[in-house]
């Protein structure tokens, strides 16, 4: 790790990870002929941006341009602007100022926080959203001013479209709602809101490893029906809910009566054998969509996310593969996928 932060070069790519991720990422990056560089915790570089999302990347722009001013001092909003002049203009700006997710990196917070406001009330009038809902559709270009330790700044940007994450650095911090039996309802929320298309009402969902019920619970929220399958309990409110049915058995044993609208499993299981469990409703064609956590091992997670790949796409023949590491992940990424009929 460099003892300072180091500034990207513009014309490369700013990758940003979670904190001790930073080696996963690189190695993906290598592996991919990227060519990337450490640049602090949690952030990195390349000079190309793979074809392939990499796993532990949660998001990337081009470098447009970087300041590093002796002693940190700040830099003039006057500059960061005269930088942003060369961008697409034709399009809406959906601005982020953001800090890398590190121990040292979140001491810039307030920093961050009062340079987007700057920029912003600096912008002719229009020309950032203030919608960001409406960013992919309407063609937006995200523009992202990285904060970093010791000075660094880093104006970036990239096609709403093709962002990896809409969210500040990649960081979509989820609500924790009401009484949640857990925090993997954030999980789930954030792997939703990254979709196309969700859950909702009258959708089948069946949920693998579904006690206590943090999954459920999301999912009858959002008016779907549920077959949670676990040999444990549900919280009481959810066994009893009309639109819940229980199925106490093994996941592993667990066959559907008719196919369902999405699969979701959370188990804290074996990742191959996770893989190949969902790789089997896939071939069976027993789910059109998939929600998947995968436990990652202390090491060689990059060669195990290249087995679960492929036992998924060549054994399951899912569709649409995405694996990634989400800000509500911590040893484990979210697998999404879905079954043309």
């Amino acid at each position: 790790m460099p003892a300072q932060t180091l500034a990207a070069q513009p014309g490369r790519w700013l990758w940003t990870c979670r904190e001790g991720f930073e080696s996963h990422l690189f190695e993906e990056l290598v592996w991919a002929g990227a060519g990337p560089r450490l640049l602090g915790p949690a952030l990195l570089e390349s000079e190309q941006r793979p074809d392939v999302p990499p796993a532990f990347g949660r998001a990337v722009e081009r470098v447009v341009a970087t300041w590093a001013p002796p002693g940190g001092a700040q830099v003039p909003v006057e500059d960061i602007l005269r930088s942003m002049s060369g961008l697409p203009s034709r399009v809406p700006w959906l601005l982020r100022a953001y800090t890398p997710d590190s121990a040292k990196g979140n001491t810039q917070a307030g920093r961050a926080e009062a340079l987007e406001a700057a920029v912003r009330a600096a912008l002719p009038p229009g020309r950032a959203l203030e919608d960001d809902n409406r960013a992919r559709e309407s063609g937006a270009l995200l523009v992202g001013l990285c904060v970093a330790p010791d000075g660094v700044l880093m104006l970036g940007a990239v096609s709403a479209r093709e962002a990896l994450s809409l969210a500040p650095g990649g960081r979509r911090r989820m609500k924790r709602a009401g009484e949640s039996p857990s925090r993997a309802a954030m999980k789930l929320e954030e792997a939703l809101d990254g979709l196309a298309h969700e859950p909702g009402r009258g959708d089948v969902c069946v949920d693998l490893g579904a006690a206590p019920g943090g999954w459920t619970q999301r999912l009858v929220a959002r008016g779907a029906r549920v077959v949670a399958v676990d040999p444990a309990k549900l919280m009481p409110e959810l066994a009893r809910n009309p639109r819940v049915q229980h199925v106490q058995e093994s996941a592993f044993a667990y066959a559907p009566e008719e196919p369902a609208d999405w699969l979701f499993c959370d188990m804290a299981w074996r990742p191959l054998e996770v893989a190949q469990l969902l790789a089997k409703w896939g071939r069976r064609r027993w789910a059109r969509n998939l929600v998947a956590n995968i436990k990652l091992p202390m090491k060689d997670k990059n060669p195990l996310l290249l087995r679960v790949r492929q036992t998924l796409v060549e054994d399951g023949g899912w569709e649409g593969l995405t694996v990634r590491q989400l800000y509500h992940d911590r040893d484990e990424v979210t697998v999404t996928a879905h079954r043309m009929r």
